[in-house]
Order: structure tokens, then C-alpha cells, then sequence
């Protein structure tokens, strides 16, 4: 398989019900995705949006289909392995933030980084690295209450990175914010994207898709219109990958 592509969805299929109560979120879904783009997902309410992002993270599974994950098919691995791949892999951002109340910010950022093994003082310090490229280093002891919704979703993009995940899944991540934070909001992930990372966006918002190297509309579980705005070749690439290429160069030129 090409080493560019990050997923692959071949015949996804999402049930739920039998007989005469059987109903399709996703059905029969193909979908290739490639390191570096950044997708939009549009489509109207139950056409299946949330199910494929849920399913993509790991947090769901398909009826059937394949799901190739960095060359590994991960629909019928062990929960255990799924949490691995996910806690690795995968960083979440939620339309209400979804954050612990009653812990402090920097407390909330470094919890991916449990999953993962990080000592204690090593998570925090990573957790407060992170705040601080979004201007929050000064509130790292807030509880989420103290904080206005784009500083809450600013901190949930932190706690989406703090791992230095590949995926960046975001599920209406403007929705509950005003115009000037979800500017801020998505200019923030635009520099995330431009850094290499490959994100999957799921929103009702048109003007949005200014930021999206391709925009995908749903329609009833399957794909309607999937419109590529950057080519291939223009895709931004992580770092890892530019020193693997450079080093490739190298060699081929001894």
C-alpha cells in the first residue's frame, strides 16, 4: 500500500436493527485518506457524519467493511490493542469540549499521556508545553469553569496534540463558539495542519471549507460529492517524514 495513505475504508458498513427496523448510518463506504490532507465533512443531520468519525477513532465499530489503519486492519483487533492504537495514533476534539470539570487545565491536556505510559512529571511538563503555544501557559491551573468557550476548545485542541498524534479528528469543533473564537479556533488548526497532520473535520458551517485541502458531502451513510482543492503533491508533510525523504535523496545521490 502507498506509505502516504493513513487510512483506508473499503465497504464500511454501519447496522443497526434487523428486519423491518434495519437502518444504515454508513453503508457500503469507501474512503481513502492521505497523510497531510485536511477534510471537511458536510452533509445534514443523520447522514452518518459522527458515526464515521466515531469509527475512524476507534470509539465505534463497523457491521462490516475493512478499516486499514497505517497499513493495519483494525476492525476486528482486540479492545486492548485499539486503545493502544487510538491513545498513539489519534487525537479527539468535541464540539462541548469535553473536559473534567473538577481538574485543572494542565491536568486535563496531559491525560492522553497516561495511556501512553508518561510519567507523571514528564506528562505535565509535555501538558504545559502545549498550553503555552496557545497562549494559556498563564492559566495551566484554571478549572475549565474560568475559561470562556474558545479558551475551553483551545484547550481541548491542546490536549488533542499533546501526544503528537498523526490523526486529528474534530467533531464540529465551532459549533458552540461565536465568530471571533471560531476564527481563532481554526486558525489554530490550520497551523496544526500545516505542520504535516493529517485532519478529518466534521462541520454544518460552508465558510469553513476555506481551510480544507477537500471537502467530502454525505448523503445517507454514503458519499455524495468528494472535492479535492490541493493536489497531492501540495499536501503539507510532518517533519519525520521530510528528514526520511532528505536522507533517501542522500543516499541515492552517494
Amino acid at each position: 500500500m502507498d506509505e502516504n495513505i493513513v487510512i483506508k475504508l473499503k465497504g464500511l458498513t454501519k447496522r443497526y436493527g434487523y428486519g423491518d427496523t434495519e437502518s444504515f448510518a454508513l453503508k457500503d463506504f469507501d474512503l481513502t485518506i492521505k497523510r497531510g490532507e485536511f477534510i471537511m465533512i458536510m452533509g445534514p443531520s443523520g447522514c452518518g457524519k459522527t458515526t464515521l468519525l466515531n469509527i475512524i477513532g476507534l470509539l465505534d465499530r463497523a457491521t462490516d467493511g475493512e478499516y486499514i489503519l497505517n497499513g493495519e486492519d483494525v476492525a476486528s483487533i482486540s479492545a486492548a490493542r485499539r486503545a493502544k492504537l487510538r491513545a498513539k495514533k489519534i487525537g479527539f476534539i468535541f464540539q462541548n469540549f469535553n473536559l473534567i470539570e473538577d481538574l485543572p487545565i494542565i491536568e486535563n491536556v496531559a491525560l492522553p499521556l497516561v495511556y501512553v505510559g508518561q510519567p507523571r512529571t514528564v506528562r505535565l511538563k509535555n501538558a504545559s508545553d502545549a498550553l503555552h503555544r496557545f497562549h494559556l501557559g498563564e492559566r495551566e491551573y484554571y478549572l475549565p469553569s474560568q475559561l470562556s468557550g474558545g479558551q475551553q476548545q483551545r484547550v481541548a485542541i491542546a490536549r488533542a496534540i499533546v501526544g503528537h498524534p498523526e490523526i486529528i479528528l474534530a467533531d464540529e469543533p465551532t459549533g458552540n463558539l461565536d465568530s471571533r473564537s471560531s476564527n481563532i479556533v481554526m486558525e489554530e488548526l490550520k497551523a496544526i495542519h500545516e505542520e504535516g497532520n493529517t485532519i478529518i473535520m466534521v462541520t454544518h458551517n460552508p465558510a469553513l471549507t476555506a481551510y480544507a485541502t477537500r471537502v467530502i458531502n454525505m448523503l445517507d451513510g454514503q458519499i455524495d460529492t468528494d472535492i479535492k482543492t490541493v493536489s497531492d503533491q501540495n499536501l503539507p508533510q510532518p517533519i519525520s517524514v521530510k528528514i526520511k525523504k532528505k536522507k533517501q535523496n542522500k543516499r541515492r545521490k552517494k
